[in-house]
């Protein structure tokens, strides 16, 4: 990690999570009744939990709705959920700005053309392996683990470790 992103994941106050393709693999289900089905990874949901012990604040901001978003962020505590944001960027400043943070506090991660004006505004940008080549290169970080495979884990985990917090919230987590 260079100084420089470094420097922007100590900053972070709130980190900012896309559903599809981050918090899921970016299949889409649907049954035959139309139902709209998504998995998400218990790890991931772990990671997320730990970091918002650390004193990171987490929110879900997706182009889509998604009951079953609805229901994944209820179970893991995030209160600032966003869905059917058609501009992620206008989106993403009505979060900051509600918050009162500053957009150097505040993460991103994302794996679409779609989420780049965040990442354009944001402090810490972070994409995923199998993004398109623009997403990534325009990230501050890729991950090493795929979209819904354990990605979110590793980016909170990053935050931790970098904010000198993971071994306190792994303490919590042992005893």
């Amino acid at each position: 990690m260079t100084d420089e992103t470094r420097d922007r994941v100590q900053r972070l106050k709130l980190m900012i999570f896309d559903v599809d393709g981050v918090l899921t693999d970016g299949t889409l289900y649907f049954s035959e009744s139309g139902a709209e089905l998504k998995a998400f990874n218990a790890r991931d949901g772990h990671g997320i939990k730990m970091l918002r012990q650390s004193g990171v604040e987490v929110a879900i901001l997706s182009a889509r709705n998604s009951r079953a978003v609805e229901t994944r962020a209820a179970e893991l505590g995030i209160a600032l959920l966003q869905q059917g944001a058609a501009d992620k960027g206008a989106a993403f400043e009505e979060l900051i700005a509600r918050l009162g943070l500053p957009a150097a506090a505040a993460g991103y991660m994302g794996d679409d053309v779609v989420d780049m004006p965040v990442f354009r505004r944001c402090g810490f940008a972070v994409s995923v392996p199998e993004a398109p080549e623009m997403v990534r290169k325009s990230a501050h970080h890729v991950t090493n683990t795929p979209g819904g495979r354990g990605a979110v884990r590793e980016v909170c985990e990053l935050i931790m470790r970098t904010q000198g917090s993971l071994e306190r919230v792994l303490a919590r987590q042992l005893a």
